[in-house]
């Protein structure tokens, strides 16, 4: 017979077969009416006791009735839709659209939510750093996803399973004591001035010298300079507007959308002899919107095309590998090396703030520090 317990304290028995169980009252269904009763099982009596409680304590904190409601993929689409789609920029919300659909899905998205583990996250982690990219051109070289990636794809996990604790769904975020990977530090790289010759006439020779050109003189993102039209350049003034940047969707196609920040979408101006290089180049296909549309397309070019071309000028040129990126960091680096303030820089570049700016070009501003030091020295020689 059951032993007597105090309302809410469930009921203890011994089983015939010499185990002791335990039965208490978790919750109601309002779907069939009836209240949810669930067990524990254990050796002896005080063990069952044990365990009792913690689950008539735990089962306060759940709301049972839902808790297997949902598998990880359809939690995480509902998450996305409700809690952050509608509250971050739409950069943000296309990569986690594409962690969610991409990465995370396709691997753990049958698992129920409430039964994901801390063990079944670590080990798509592992996964998608071994064999995370999806184009095969890129599984070639490369199959893993980036450390950066991975720990986007945490951020995401961590965020969406946050809320369902909120919701009383699961007790713990089982993401919380992963292991991410460290961040890969990237050496910053530039171009340097004296083999910035043989690189634009190695680009000529591709037929592309006028694109690149431009990015050398604005530092501006690859999305960004694949989407620009001949209506964002303004000759009078010697501008160009950036308001829009080809990218990735979560669906994995590419697509013209606004620039990730705010501070993106700005006026950079550009010096004569650019000026006059898109002109010479509009010349040869007057009736084309984009300001370098793809000789095989006709249309806008591919980002990636434009990465795989800058590895061609390279080689073609004789110099060492850099990133496409570098060039961003080769204009920045040369502007503030000649004199430009660091906030001018910070504006051409659509960063958010020239703090940010000074971090990452330490090294330019490092040595305009120190031909200031030498101009007050000659300066106060001079007093003395």
């Amino acid at each position: 017979m059951a032993k007597r317990r105090a309302n809410g304290e469930g009921s203890i028995r011994k089983r015939a077969d010499g185990r002791w169980k335990g039965r208490y009252t978790a919750g109601y269904n309002p779907e069939t009416g009836k209240w949810i009763s669930k067990n524990v099982l254990g050796k002896t009596q005080a063990e069952v006791k044990e365990k009792l409680a913690r689950a008539i304590e735990e089962s306060k904190r759940l709301d049972v009735s839902r808790t297997n409601e949902y598998t990880v993929a359809e939690w995480l689409r509902l998450w996305f839709e409700l809690y952050s789609k509608p509250h971050v920029r739409p950069s943000t919300a296309d990569y986690y659209r594409r962690s969610i659909e991409q990465y995370t899905i396709p691997r753990i998205g049958n698992i129920k939510l409430n039964k994901l583990t801390g063990r079944d996250i670590q080990k798509l982690y592992k996964d998608l750093q071994e064999n995370g990219r999806e184009r095969a051109i890129q599984k070639k070289t490369n199959p893993g996803l980036s450390s950066s990636t991975i720990r986007g794809t945490h951020r995401m996990l961590h965020l969406a399973l946050d809320r369902a604790v909120k919701e009383r769904l699961i007790l713990r975020n089982p993401a919380e004591d992963c292991i991410v990977p460290k961040l890969e530090k990237q050496e910053m790289k530039i171009l340097p001035p004296e083999d910035m010759k043989a690189y634009l006439n190695a680009a000529e020779k591709h037929g592309v010298l006028v694109m690149f050109y431009l990015e050398l003189v604005t530092g501006m993102r690859k999305g960004e300079l694949t989407a620009l039209l001949w209506s964002d350049l303004n000759v009078e003034h010697r501008t160009i507007s950036v308001s829009k940047q080809a990218g990735w969707n979560g669906e994995g196609a590419l697509e013209i959308r606004r620039p990730k920040t705010e501070n993106s979408i700005r006026e950079i101006s550009i010096p004569q002899t650019a000026i006059d290089l898109l002109l010479e180049e509009h010349s040869k296909h007057p009736n084309n919107p984009y300001l370098f549309p793809s000789p095989k397309t006709g249309g806008m070019y591919h980002p990636d095309s434009i990465v795989n071309l800058h590895k061609k000028i390279l080689k073609d040129a004789g110099l060492p590998h850099i990133r496409f990126h570098d060039l961003r960091h080769t204009f920045a680096t040369v502007a503030l090396q000649n004199g430009v303030d660091v906030k001018t820089v910070s504006n051409m570049l659509g960063h958010y703030d020239a703090g940010f700016t000074l971090r990452t070009y330490t090294h330019a501003t490092r040595q305009m520090q120190e031909s200031a030091a030498e101009k007050m020295g000659d300066f106060m020689e001079q007093v003395l």
